[in-house]
């Protein structure tokens, strides 16, 4: 390679070096085994190991409690906007959606196929540059769903919502494991793996256990989150290669001091970028202050 190329795109996102330079030896040979990663059985003892390996380092980082499943699923982040529903909203029942960005709103309007959908906040009014201050809630909401970071429009919530009744859901795909999570506050946390996480094709799940159980039973197999935690993302053959590459991902954010490290560099980061938007008489950042994106 005579030049590497820095790609800012939102996602499919630039991976760590060191991820890569890793990945490319798994692909010819994993970890000596004479067979490269995409080639070894998911029930095989070599893969095996990865996947474990891989949710053990997705746990520590996330600090996730032990009553919490990590699933590791296909479909990217859009099926999630209508297997949520699916799962735990009835067609008698409310779910509230707080729109601050596009995939807030398109999860909205998925979840309106299976129950009701009360809007408790939106930011539409001023093309979403802007976290919602006011929320209300609905009387007895089956849960609570909200986009954590909305990338499109540069807005990032600074402080989760919180409802009296039903079970927090968080789309955290454009800011997932970029600083330190509360996962006991969540019900289900979900995020595309492609902009923080690894390559696409991977979609991270973090539920409850027992909101695991509580899902609808009549629903095809696949579709049932139950399915895929009984047996660990593989009732089918999972995206082996994707998990392999989470897996390192998952490493290299432990060694550079974990999500905490993350956050304060993400920090570092922004800091000179928004500094210059705020002095500059030619550019504006088109985010209000309180609730940029980092």
């Amino acid at each position: 390679m005579s030049k590497k190329v820095y790609n800012f795109s939102a996602g499919p996102a630039i991976l760590p070096q060191p991820v890569l330079e890793e990945a490319r030896e798994g692909l010819l040979d994993l970890a000596g085994t004479g067979i490269g990663v995409m080639e070894h059985s998911h029930r095989g003892k070599a893969f095996l190991k990865v996947y474990e390996e891989t949710e053990a380092l997705c746990r520590e980082l996330g600090n996730i409690p032990a009553d919490y499943d990590v699933l590791f699923l296909q479909g990217g982040a859009s099926s999630q906007f209508f297997m949520i529903p699916m799962n735990y909203l009835a067609k008698d029942q409310t779910a509230d959606y707080l729109l601050t960005g596009s995939w807030a709103k398109t999860a909205a309007k998925e979840a309106k196929l299976f129950g009701a959908v009360h809007t408790a906040a939106t930011s539409e009014d001023r093309n979403f540059c802007y976290i919602p201050k006011k929320v209300e809630y609905s009387s007895a909401p089956r849960y609570v769903h909200f986009t954590s970071n909305n990338t499109i429009f540069g807005t990032q919530f600074q402080q989760i919502p919180t409802a009296a009744s039903g079970f927090l859901v968080c789309d955290a795909s454009s800011d997932i494991y970029s600083q330190p999570i509360d996962v006991a506050k969540y019900g289900i946390i979900y995020a595309g793996a492609q902009k923080n996480l690894g390559p696409s094709g991977v979609t991270l799940v973090i539920m409850k256990k027992e909101i695991t159980e509580q899902g609808a039973s009549g629903l095809p197999t696949m579709l049932q989150y139950r399915t895929h935690a009984a047996n660990q993302s593989m009732h089918n053959t999972p995206p082996t290669f994707g998990i392999y590459v989470m897996g390192l991902v998952f490493k290299w954010i432990k060694s550079l001091g974990g999500l905490k490290a993350m956050s304060d560099n993400n920090q570092a980061k922004a800091a000179p970028l928004y500094d210059y938007l705020d002095q500059s008489k030619m550019f504006k950042g088109t985010a209000d202050r309180d609730s940029r994106s980092l």
